[in-house]
């Protein structure tokens, strides 16, 4: 599964992987454009999280299953939350 983020402005993001734990994993102000390739144990959704920071920044989301796209979804505006959870949905328009 690979999980990528785009845009601009400070951001913080959540994704989770295939771990013991169990929890996700948490990247504080992340450079974008930011991509992350992992192996999940199952099918399940694996979601990412994306969280704006203060100001006008905006970003999005992309969700990619076996190189396939899945899901795509904007965040715009201060301290906006947005996640793509793997839900075959339509993608968002800019």
């Amino acid at each position: 599964m690979t999980y990528e983020v785009t845009g601009e402005g400070t951001i913080e993001i959540s994704y989770l992987a295939r771990s013991g734990s169990g929890s996700a994993t948490v990247v504080k102000d992340a450079a974008l454009p930011w991509k992350k390739t992992v192996r999940v144990l199952s099918a399940r959704t694996r979601p990412v999280a994306i969280v704006l920071g203060e100001g006008d920044g905006q970003a999005a989301c992309t969700l990619a299953v076996r190189g396939a796209h899945v899901q795509r979804t904007i965040a715009s505006g201060t301290y906006c939350r947005v996640t793509c959870s793997g839900r075959r949905c339509p993608p968002a328009t800019p």
